[in-house]
């Protein structure tokens, strides 16, 4: 029984010792004590409270130390640890940011890592600016000739507006829309042609990395290929679609002849069908005028006579059909 209470003993013994060394991590403070960092077991041992990493936390208060950083200090980091940033991207970035003589204060780069950005890439950007390939450009000079432009930016990072600065896709659209601009008001497509750089300088010329978060520093024209004869296009839509106009009112005028000529047509049946109405009513008043005594029997045979004279004449000056001879 005693060995088991021994044995009982150490395993509790050990399990405190592990517990002791997990809560107060005496060799980290041990480790901040060498590298010239003043940090109390206390402290570390309230980190693991706070569920904060020390080894995190001292680390990076070590590597900002070495480095000569004086406003890096430990409740900085912890909160900033606590609000869900990067710490060690933090101090890389305040590290390189120092040795490369560019300001950026532990407030501003906090602020830089919790709007989303790499902190860290965007002062190695300032260091080495980045190139960025804009796609095709497409734009139309003054005589119609279609020019397809690609262009290289470069391109800095401004730290001071990271937050809340324009990213790469408004450089991009940026840098199109005046490369479209600058091919637009030239005369011709030759002389676009024979001076590339005339583009680079009037898009540069507009301070088009206002409001963003980079730096323009150049813009270069790669590559220009001569596209489509647009306005050639254009003035065949233009001939088709007046054609196509010219149809239609012509058709138009053609459905309103026919529809006059049909109306004139039924008016002069309608005509005939009175002037048929009106001798079918001649006989009758004929003998009406017979039975009162206003029309004579001499004058009904003078009336006779006109009549046949009438048609006479009309025989005569109508020819009649030649009739083909018997073989």
């Amino acid at each position: 029984m005693p060995e088991v209470f021994q044995v009982f003993g150490i395993v509790v013994i050990s399990i405190l010792v592990i517990i002791f060394f997990y809560y107060v991590p005496f060799m980290l403070w041990v480790n901040a004590q060498v590298s010239g960092v003043r940090v109390s077991l206390i402290q570390l041992f309230l980190m693991r409270i706070r569920k904060v990493p020390p080894t995190k936390i001292v680390n990076c208060m070590i590597e900002a130390h070495k480095a000569g950083l004086q406003d890096v200090k430990r409740d900085g980091l912890e909160a900033h640890y606590l609000a869900g940033g990067h710490i060690e991207r933090v101090v890389h970035a305040l590290v390189s940011a120092n040795k490369a003589n560019i300001q950026l204060s532990f407030q501003m780069a906090t602020a830089i890592d919790l709007a989303g950005r790499d902190v860290f890439e965007a002062v190695q950007m300032s260091v080495n600016p980045k190139v960025i390939d804009t796609p095709p450009v497409a734009a139309v000079a003054k005589d119609g000739i279609q020019l397809i432009a690609k262009a290289r930016v470069t391109v800095r990072a401004n730290i001071r507006q990271l937050v809340g600065g324009a990213g790469e896709d408004t450089i991009l659209a940026r840098v199109g829309e005046g490369i479209v601009s600058s091919i637009g008001s030239a005369e011709s497509h030759k002389s676009v042609l024979e001076n590339p750089d005339s583009i680079s300088k009037l898009v540069l010329s507009k301070g088009l990395d206002a409001g963003t978060a980079f730096e323009i520093l150049s813009i270069d024209i790669a590559d220009i290929d001569v596209g489509k004869n647009i306005g050639a296009q254009l003035q065949m839509d233009q001939a088709d679609a007046d054609k196509n106009i010219a149809q239609a009112k012509a058709e138009e005028r053609r459905a309103m002849a026919i529809a006059s000529e049909q109306e004139m047509k039924a008016k002069a049946q309608e005509a005939r069908a009175k002037v048929i109405e009106a001798e079918a009513l001649v006989p009758q008043a004929m003998a009406e005028a017979f039975k009162k005594g206003n029309l004579g029997i001499m004058d009904y045979y003078r009336m006779e006579n006109i009549q046949a004279d009438t048609k006479m004449r009309d025989s005569i000056a109508t020819p009649a059909t030649a009739t083909p001879k018997k073989k």
